[in-house]
């Protein structure tokens, strides 16, 4: 539950059957469901308006009530059920199986017993916390370098343009593999020193971010393995020194204001949109945001919520690997939609190496199924669309003048 400017939201996960008794199939009448529920508030009590708000799912509350107490149920989203690979399974076909049904499925899955302590995972979240809970003017003199290296603030990326009328409420940081100002390599996007809070604001918090992405990089190398076996790739087809050599890994610290989101006003967390990398596993806190759209070409769009599962990675395809795979796996289609509570989460962008020709696999394709994407190397197709989703630096050159 919670109250905000006189109104009560109650969050609540419910067997879907209980709501959508004409769902598709056995396995979504399985599924659960977050409700929204709003009541405006009179001087009644939490437990008052708690229990109102649960007869109302019982269906004893069906007549009118007067403007001051009145409940309205506002949404209604399915909860997805996402296949879960556990990294510490002997079992490699059970582990290729999952994933590949995963795949074809929805682009997402749930990454458990990968070997990252959850010590380490609840480090890097106060880390985080830490950093936002800054003033604004200590973050923007770390605000992002021409190399997308550094601080974005509020509304300084826009994922879904056509529906979004100022850009996403989130904030967030990128850090990027940390090379030697003098390395040629630092003249590369997402390449170079990155930039770091002072040590005396901050201390501890660059050890914990390079730590944690060490870490990271080996968890995605092993999805990648098990993700080419489901590609009737050779196992280490990906670690070959021209795709994952040198890749263009990227980790982002996420923070989404208290902000109610309103899609019919075109107010996202973050906006609908496919991740442009190879993979991403993400990290979240308890608080529920991230929704999916299995059917992105279709006229009404379903949205389902991914559930924050703690200790475990939230892995999701990207355009890259629905480009190698010639759209046999997906990148799905996903937003964030606030619900008046802060929420953070950690994603980690794992992309190849900047040279890298994204063209499609050779298992992948047929005379019946011939290539539908032209060959597009790595860093050429970043840059676009990065250039395309991200603010002009010369916009805060402009309003710091």
């Amino acid at each position: 539950m919670l109250l905000s400017n006189g109104v009560v939201f109650f969050f609540f996960s419910i067997p879907f059957a209980a709501v959508a008794c004409n769902s598709e199939s056995p396995s979504d009448r399985r599924r659960s469901s977050f409700v929204v529920i709003t009541v405006k508030s009179d001087r009644r009590t939490d437990g008052d308006l708690s229990k109102r708000a649960s007869h109302l799912l019982a269906g004893e509350a069906a007549a009118c009530m007067d403007d001051a107490n009145a409940i309205e149920v506002t949404g209604v989203v399915p909860a997805s059920t996402l296949n879960r690979i556990d990294l510490s399974c002997s079992d490699i076909q059970q582990s290729v199986s999952l994933l590949k049904q995963a795949c074809l499925d929805s682009g997402f899955f749930y990454v458990i017993n990968h070997g990252i302590s959850q010590d380490l995972m609840e480090e890097v979240f106060v880390q985080s916390r830490r950093f936002f809970g800054l003033p604004l003017s200590e973050k923007m003199k770390l605000l992002r370098n021409e190399k997308h290296l550094g601080y974005t603030p509020l509304f300084d990326e826009v994922l879904d343009a056509g529906n979004q009328i100022q850009g996403d409420y989130k904030e967030g940081y990128y850090i990027g593999a940390e090379v030697p100002e003098d390395d040629p390599d630092a003249q590369r996007s997402h390449f170079g020193p990155n930039l770091w809070p002072s040590e005396d604001i901050l201390p501890r918090w660059r050890q914990a971010m390079e730590k944690f992405g060490s870490q990271a990089l080996k968890v995605a190398k092993v999805a990648a393995r098990i993700i080419a076996l489901a590609l009737d790739l050779e196992a280490d087809f990906f670690d070959k020194p021209e795709i994952l050599g040198e890749p263009i890994a990227t980790l982002r610290l996420l923070h989404y204001e208290g902000l109610v989101s309103d899609p019919s006003k075109g107010i996202y967390g973050a906006g609908a949109h496919s991740d442009f990398n190879f993979i991403t596993l993400l990290a979240t806190d308890d608080v529920p945001g991230l929704q999916i759209c299995k059917k992105k070409d279709a006229k009404s769009p379903m949205w389902e919520f991914v559930q924050p599962m703690r200790g475990a990675f939230i892995v999701n395809l990207g355009v890259m690997l629905e480009r190698w795979s010639n759209c046999i796996f997906r990148s799905t289609l996903h937003r964030v939609i606030g619900n008046g509570q802060e929420r953070y989460s950690i994603a980690y962008f794992l992309k190849p190496n900047h040279d890298c020709l994204i063209e499609c696999l050779p298992t992948c394709m047929s005379e019946e199924n011939p290539p539908k994407f032209p060959p597009v190397q790595c860093q050429t197709y970043l840059s676009q669309r990065f250039k395309d989703t991200h603010a002009d630096l010369n916009v805060y050159r402009t309003e710091g003048a």
